[in-house]
């Protein structure tokens, strides 16, 4: 194979790969508002404060967060936050629904019983879901820049889990650094890292 051809061929992988990676990214956000109980597509065009509705603690009271400060001009390093929920057979099915993930793994119970992990388990990626919504709870308009996981043990159906993320460097223009964990009954089950930026929340409109 030519150099030509050769470096087409890796721009054609590449372009494929950022490709999926982007649809996956999509189905991920859409696959938590699911979890969270929220049609996407109804918050469009919905006018009321962000917090509204993002906090649907009546319905929801198993969710449970803790936060270090509810001032974003107070966001220093050692700053905790965290959120914890019970992963249910509903999110597990209703993620599997929005982001196209079918594998049997995670919805089959005869299925996943033969398997190394003898019975079905949550996707990884709705289990990293939570590290952004520990990260959602920071004060300020929360802006993704990167995440990195690492993926060390499943979580079952019906595990209750808590997502950990500190801040853990300042790195100026209102951007950080954070550790980001999952923690299943004291055992690390995702570990990682993140940096996001915290803009001002937007003026209401008088």
């Amino acid at each position: 194979m030519s150099s030509e051809s050769h470096r087409s061929a890796l721009l054609d992988t590449w372009t494929e790969t950022s490709s999926h990676v982007f649809d996956s990214v999509v189905a991920a956000n859409r696959a938590a508002f699911a979890v969270m109980g929220v049609d996407p597509d109804e918050t469009v065009g919905d006018a009321s404060p962000p917090t509204e509705r993002i906090q649907p603690a009546r319905d929801l009271p198993e969710w449970h967060a803790e936060l270090a400060t509810t001032d974003r001009e107070e966001l220093s390093v050692g700053d905790r936050f965290e959120f914890t929920k019970t992963i249910s057979d509903g999110d597990v099915r209703r993620f599997a629904a929005a982001s196209g993930d079918t594998n049997p793994l995670h919805l089959d119970e005869e299925f996943a019983s033969h398997t190394r992990f003898k019975g079905r388990i949550a996707h990884g990626t709705l289990v990293g879901g939570l590290i952004s919504a520990a990260i959602a709870r920071i004060p300020g308009l929360v802006i993704y820049l990167s995440q990195d996981l690492e993926f060390h043990n499943p979580v079952r159906i019906d595990d209750r889990v808590t997502a950990k993320c500190e801040i853990v460097e300042d790195l100026g223009n209102n951007q950080f650094r954070l550790t980001t964990r999952v923690i299943d009954d004291g055992e690390v089950v995702i570990d990682g890292e993140a940096v996001i930026m915290v803009d001002s929340l937007p003026a209401a409109d008088e």
